[in-house]
């Protein structure tokens, strides 16, 4: 579901990539209507030496002693790139575990890479330790069998997750089934200056349109498929049909057809509203909050919220600037760590998700870039709840509570790919 000056990471949606990663093309190209599976690819996480048993966690630290972990993930959060090569790596060699980051612009490059030694038959000793993940890119995997599946109650940090929170069971609508560990979450919200809208213009998705017609060339968003973008069309959508309920499960052309017939009428409507009378749209979140930035716009939706506050410090958004979750909710979603089932160093990573887990290193993430945890904090004690709570928190920033409170669930991918996908015929090219 993903930073010079003002960009915001696209999360691997996740948060995304997605904060979610980005995920322009699949690679397998797989139809909408096979996304609802539950088989992943082994029971039992293996590597070039052999099995790797998880719950024997004496001997996987054993086994990635001297490992290198080849970690792909989205590269464009420079404040996340300095965390992950910095604190992460930190702890890593505390263990004897090495790290090395592989910066990618699309998840889907590592999925392809995957799939590639696959199809070549090189089904140990693969490049790809570690993929950060979700989405259309872990329903290929899926689909594929390309994930190590069965660990990730095993780690010692499993504790803290609430494996019952659906957000964590299932992944855009897959059934996790163990084939991938959480690590962050990633919630959206409206960032607006607070001296340009007023509290009835941001009460609901509704009344920010009413704005946004009243207000030409004030609003935008990214030109989908980019994460974030997607996640302001399905934010509309669901204002639009009254929440995502109707179209919950796998895709259904049937349900599609009427609710997607909806929205694209009121996103045609509202096009020439938008900044450059829709003719024209951002290609990037970072390009939409650089418009913020420049009081050219002044409303946008984010998966960054928590990072909001550190932009405002830096004087890069108006000190006016506010967040909130209009009517009728927000957007969630969680970030997941996927090895893949020929990793080359499948003991190592599994170090990395463990210790990504760890509720000091998820306090550390949330101190440095405002990224809310991906562990259950009431299954932490009191005194790293404390720690959390003590955590200074912008005015300009919600606190997780409030981002929480009224949290809707992703679409399966199989609708947010259609989505995508019929965006550009139906919207884009028609402001042309």
């Amino acid at each position: 579901m993903t930073r010079p000056a003002i960009a915001r990471p696209t999360r691997p949606t996740h948060r995304p990539a997605p904060r979610a990663g980005r995920r322009t093309r699949l690679a397998a190209v797989l139809g909408a209507g096979l996304l609802a599976v539950t088989a992943c690819g082994s029971t039992k996480a293996t590597s070039a030496a052999g099995a790797v048993d998880a719950s024997d966690w004496s001997s996987v630290l054993a086994q990635a002693k001297g490992q290198t972990v080849n970690w792909y993930m989205y590269g464009g959060d420079d404040v996340l790139n300095t965390f992950v090569t910095g604190y992460v790596a930190d702890q890593l060699e505390q263990v004897g575990v090495g790290l090395k980051q592989i910066k990618i612009t699309d998840t889907v490059d590592a999925v392809n890479a995957v799939i590639g030694a696959r199809q070549a038959g090189q089904n140990s000793g693969g490049s790809v330790d570690a993929i950060w993940i979700n989405g259309e890119n872990f329903a290929t995997g899926v689909q594929s069998k390309l994930w190590n599946c069965g660990w990730p109650g095993d780690l010692p940090n499993s504790k803290y997750v609430d494996f019952t929170n659906p957000g964590v069971a299932n992944d855009f609508g897959v059934p996790v089934n163990g084939c991938e560990a959480a690590w962050q979450q990633a919630n959206s919200a409206l960032v607006y200056d607070s001296s340009k809208l007023s509290t009835a213009d941001i009460a609901s998705v509704s009344s920010l349109i009413a704005w946004a017609t009243a207000h030409p060339g004030h609003f935008t968003y990214p030109a989908l498929p980019d994460f974030t973008g997607s996640m302001a069309v399905r934010t509309i959508l669901y204002d639009t049909i009254g929440g995502p309920a109707s179209l919950s499960g796998p895709f259904e052309q049937a349900k599609y057809a009427p609710a997607a017939t909806k929205l694209w009428t009121r996103l045609n409507a509202l096009a020439p509203s938008l900044w450059r009378g829709g003719a024209t749209y951002p290609q990037s979140q970072a390009a939409v909050e650089k418009l913020y930035s420049d009081g050219e716009i002044s409303a946008f939706l984010t998966y960054g919220p928590g990072a909001v506050g550190a932009q405002v410090s830096k004087g890069l958004f108006p000190a006016s600037t506010r967040e909130t979750v209009p009517a009728p909710g927000n957007i969630a979603n969680v970030s997941f760590l996927a090895i893949p089932y020929n990793a080359a160093h499948t003991a190592g990573a599994l170090v990395l998700a463990n210790v990504l887990q760890d509720p000091q290193t998820q306090l550390a993430l949330y101190k440095a870039e405002g990224i809310y945890p991906g562990i259950d904090l009431a299954k932490t004690d009191a005194a790293t709840q404390a720690q959390f709570a003590a955590v200074p928190i912008s005015r300009s920033v919600l606190p997780l509570a409030a981002l929480t409170r009224h949290a809707q669930p992703e679409l399966a991918s199989g609708y947010v790919s259609r989505l995508e996908h019929d965006w550009k015929t139906q919207v884009l090219q028609r402001s042309r």
